[in-house]
């Protein structure tokens, strides 16, 4: 631990803080985005003094670059390889107990407010929260629920099934880039904000999710923020779809990315203050000191970096290297280099809930706590392998099946031995870095030298090789070498109303 945190010590809680929680995930926003990480424009003062009375990690890793497994590892504990939710299969199985069922199941209410498209009951990450709302434009709570979540559980890369995600995803694409033009019209964090402090004014002992999608692409930002941030630059003249960028489709020069930017930050800005009205409603209803708030992104964003647009194809620092902070009854203040995972927060929610108890039991069916993954503990990251933290990103399917749509249109061939069809994992420490790619070469940084990931450095590096090494044992942990998808017909195992559902939408004959 930092100098700070350890001179601090972590107070007389021990863990098992049994208050209530707040756990807000900033969608897409990378860590040096941010103003208490050092960034020089004042995007969050609100999460600038809040990081006074918080723990602030440095080198916290998310598990996987985008929503779904990253979610899904904070929900769980589990790597990627281990809950399965991935675009591979798209959802958490029936089969995994989830950090919200635990928390219920010790007496706490929950509740979760999103509007990102991923976390619904299609995709079970809903499961275990009494209350839940996705503001969601296309897809209403309703309707992902009964037998549409139900058909969403059977799809896997079997071609006939594949386009349903497909292209429900991409519906979902089109229909929120239109709806976001309007001045920020399309942003929900107002509405989740206020679900928010409804619940946890009703409710007496709590549990609350969110997930504040501003950040994502499209970015509309409202006025107020845009003036500030992006003075004159029009959103709708800057390039909102990055599969356009990444296949080569279209080019966008430096001056766009600076546009591109100051639009990102303007809707962090609007984040920061949205989490304002939050934080403030909290402490005037005198609920502040005792609750634990957990502020983190899933997952970073890529605004050029690499020859990358968005958080597709590549695991580096940006996407994966998170933003974490963590306020606690007993929990010391401070800077903290230790590396932790997004995943110790599903240990650490359950320790700060009082809810170690239910996790792991057999109505449950998830994984048991684990103190030494709970960040409010003394023994935390006090196990073998402690000091890395693991990346994993599955073939991504759907994202290359827009890649690849954008690379046609233009006339253009993608490369299938090149990073657009390649899965990926990493074994991260504070100061070196091993890249495993399934169909380009394997890469190695040292982070301490060269932070950007600019320079490929071998394993006759003793760190990288002892990361290499250390990601070698991890791989035959989890299971070795990537297997296909089994690419049986799964229909037979459908039920009448699922595929009466296909057969409405137009998916099947």
């Amino acid at each position: 631990m930092s100098e700070t945190a350890d001179s601090a010590g972590t107070g007389d809680a021990g863990g098992q803080a049994d208050g209530n929680v707040l756990f807000v995930v900033l969608d897409t926003v990378r860590k040096d985005h941010l103003t208490p990480y050092g960034y020089d424009r004042p995007t969050t003062p609100v999460l600038e003094e809040f990081a006074a009375e918080a723990r602030v990690y440095e080198n916290a890793v998310a598990q996987a670059p985008w929503t779904l497994p990253s979610h899904a590892s904070m929900f769980t504990g589990l790597y990627p390889s281990d809950h399965a939710a991935t675009q591979e299969d798209p959802y958490l199985g029936d089969d995994i107990g989830t950090l919200a069922q635990a928390v219920r199941a010790s007496g706490r209410a929950t509740a979760c407010y999103s509007s990102n498209a991923w976390i619904t009951p299609y995709t079970r990450l809903t499961a275990g929260f009494d209350r839940q709302d996705n503001f969601f434009e296309v897809m209403p709570g309703e309707f992902l629920s009964g037998t549409l979540a139900d058909l969403w559980q059977r799809i896997n890369d079997n071609d006939r099934l594949r386009s349903v995600a497909d292209r429900l995803v991409e519906l979902g694409n089109t229909v929120h880039e239109y709806l976001a033009s309007g001045e920020g019209a399309d942003t929900k964090t107002p509405e989740v904000i206020d679900r928010t402090i409804e619940f946890t004014d009703e409710a007496e002992d709590w549990f609350a999710f969110i997930n504040l999608m501003d950040a994502h692409l499209p970015i509309y930002p409202p006025e107020e923020y845009r003036e500030e941030f992006a003075p004159g630059v029009d959103p709708t003249a800057v390039c909102q779809n990055s599969k356009e960028y990444n296949s080569g489709a279209r080019d966008i020069p430096e001056q766009e990315f600076d546009d591109i930017r100051g639009l990102y930050d303007a809707e962090i800005r609007h984040i920061d203050a949205q989490l304002e009205r939050l934080f403030d409603h909290l402490k005037r209803t005198d609920q502040w000191e005792d609750t634990t708030v957990v502020v983190c992104a899933d997952h970073g964003e890529l605004h050029g970096e690499h020859g990358l647009y968005g958080h597709e194809f590549c695991i580096y620092d940006p996407l994966v290297n998170v933003p974490l902070m963590v306020k606690s009854p007993g929990l010391a203040p401070g800077r903290d280099e230790t590396t932790v995972e997004l995943l110790d927060l599903y240990h650490t929610t359950l320790d700060a809930a009082g809810a170690t108890d239910a996790a792991g039991t057999p109505d449950h069916g998830g994984e048991a706590f684990d103190p030494t993954r709970s960040l409010l503990r003394e023994e935390a990251r006090a196990f073998e392998g402690g000091e890395y933290g693991f990346v994993e990103y599955h073939r991504p399917v759907v994202e290359l099946n827009q890649l690849e749509t954008k690379a046609s249109e233009a006339g253009i061939t993608l490369d299938e031995d090149s990073r657009f069809y390649s899965r990926m994992r990493a074994a991260r420490r504070a100061d070196a870095k091993y890249i495993r790619n399934e169909r380009i070469p394997d890469e190695g940084y040292r982070l301490d030298g060269d932070p950007g990931e600019t320079e490929t450095v071998g394993t006759d590096d003793p760190a990288v090789a002892e990361a290499e090494e250390t990601l070698a044992e991890f791989e035959a942990w989890v299971g070795g070498e990537w297997s296909e998808v089994d690419g049986d017909d799964v229909l037979g195992d459908m039920s009448d109303d699922a595929k009466s559902r296909l057969q409405d939408l137009g998916y099947m004959e």
